[in-house]
């Protein structure tokens, strides 16, 4: 969407459903006049200029260039919504037809013939947004949404969209905005003070730091939950990786077999994992081999879990690591949790080999386990399965879950971040507000400490979309489907 040469309350249309066979399907408008237009399209156009708003009104759309049955488009029912009380603020019409495509099309290019224009990419809520009926934040939340993955992270994005995150910003702003009131009265009223420091109160300034703080911290656990992790499968042939591939996605995705080398390139496929979205890869068994085709496999394998969130490497709990066990476990620089598989080989009891295999390389027996020392570096995780029974699986969840969130607080009672654009201009109001308290410690000017401040609710301004650049507003919105 090109911010500078678009026209405000121009009537406009589109389809807001997939262009699939369904039972039904939505064709939307807003704009000044637009009841008005697709009254000249209705079959029943006096009841329609005469209803109120949040009602339905039933009748034909009709082609007005045919006559009789002939002009029949398509029974519906017509949401009528009028501003400001609708979602964009202006008056608007939801035409429910059926949900074929060549109906849901055909009303479409007949409003498109009389006097409607094709919407932009997210331009409904572009219009919401410039008439006062949603900020930023909750604008980005309404494509996060669409976007979600898992119920997890559908839940954290209507937070977004419920108000938490811009009432927080507001809050902050207030704890700013306040000092800052404070600072212009010892301006014009200026008393003797010992420093520029003692001239106000701090404390405001060091809420507003702390919960600044919070909510740059936050943006690492919501992307997770946003664009999901990658987590792959890695370890040597028949370690049971496609049968763990299986089990996790609850359907037959890999083929399984007992001779080496089945899976020669990699499987992927979303997954749900403790409310994660995962993308998942399944990769070719690690081992030495003169066959070109799996050894390109096995390269690729490598290359996967180099750039993966987390590997889950998978050993035979019958077997145990071998040395290309050990040495991948060493060298691997990702986040790690080892999986014994097979547990059911043996009834579920402890194998000869029921291993904890650390960053150092040691391999210890069950009773010899013992606590690293401290500052010596931590054993990896270990959890063993059975991909057969499901023996330890809620167990190997719960273990991701725990690697991919350490040092962080994913279920947060307060608002988190939605986007790298939030994340980068609270991260700016933090630093100019730190910088605010080091230039009252450093007895510069108020003006200077004033200056600061202003900065920094100008970079909270632009998170809920109070100051915001054209180009910024176009990335935003240009992201969106047609239909919202």
């Amino acid at each position: 969407m090109i911010i500078g040469k678009y026209t405000p309350e121009e009537p406009i249309s589109s389809i807001a459903t997939a262009l699939a066979p369904s039972a039904l399907g939505i064709v939307r408008v807003s704009g000044k006049n637009c009841i008005e237009l697709v009254s000249r399209l209705f079959s029943r156009p006096k009841a329609l200029m005469q209803a109120a708003g949040n009602t339905i009104v039933y009748g034909w759309i009709l082609n007005p260039e045919k006559n009789g049955a002939d002009a029949r488009v398509d029974e519906v029912l017509l949401s009528v919504f009028k501003g400001p009380k609708s979602f964009t603020g202006e008056d608007m019409v939801e035409i429910s037809c059926h949900g074929g495509p060549a109906v849901v099309t055909a009303i479409h290019n007949l409003l498109l013939k009389n006097g409607f224009r094709q919407a932009n990419r997210g331009e409904y809520t572009f219009r919401a947004y410039i008439n006062g009926k949603t900020d930023l934040t909750r604008a980005e939340a309404i494509k996060e949404i669409i976007d979600s993955h898992t119920d997890a992270s559908r839940s954290h994005a209507a937070g977004r969209l419920s108000g938490s995150l811009y009432k927080e910003i507001d809050s902050i702003k207030k704890l700013i905005v306040d000092t800052l009131a404070s600072i212009e009265v010892e301006i014009e009223y200026p008393e003797d003070e010992e420093t520029i420091a003692d001239s106000f109160n701090r404390s405001d300034i060091e809420k507003a730091i702390e919960r600044l703080q919070l909510l740059a911290d936050s943006w690492k656990s919501e992307k997770m939950y946003q664009d999901g992790v990658r987590i792959v499968l890695a370890g040597r042939t028949n370690a049971g990786k496609s049968s763990l591939f299986n089990a996790i996605l609850k359907e037959e995705r890999a083929i399984v077999s007992d001779i080496e080398g089945t899976t020669r390139d990699w499987l992927e496929s979303w997954a749900s994992i403790k409310g994660f979205p995962v993308r998942l890869f399944d990769t070719a068994g690690l081992r030495q081999t003169d066959d070109l085709i799996e050894a390109q496999g096995v390269e690729i394998s490598r290359n996967l879990a180099q750039d993966a969130d987390l590997v889950l490497y998978l050993i035979d709990s019958s077997c145990g690591p071998d040395e290309e066990d050990l040495a991948f476990i060493k060298k691997c620089t990702e986040p790690l949790i080892i999986v014994l598989t097979k547990s059911d080989k043996d009834g579920g009891e402890s194998t000869p080999l029921a291993l904890r295999v650390s960053e150092g390389n040691s391999v210890v027996s069950e009773s010899e386990r013992t606590t690293p020392p401290s500052g010596e570096t931590p054993q990896r995780p270990l959890v063993k399965i059975s991909s057969k029974t499901g023996s330890g699986m809620e167990e190997l969840y719960t273990k991701i879950a725990e690697v991919l969130t350490e040092g962080q607080a994913t279920e947060r009672e307060q608002a988190g971040l939605g986007s790298a654009r939030q994340k980068e201009a609270v991260c700016e109001a933090l630093e100019c507000t730190r910088h605010a308290l080091v230039s009252a410690d450093d007895n510069y000017t108020l003006d200077a400490v004033v200056q600061d401040l202003e900065d920094a609710l100008d970079s909270l301004s632009e998170v809920t979309g109070e100051i915001t650049p054209d180009d910024v507003l176009g990335s935003i919105f240009e992201n969106f489907c047609v239909g919202k």
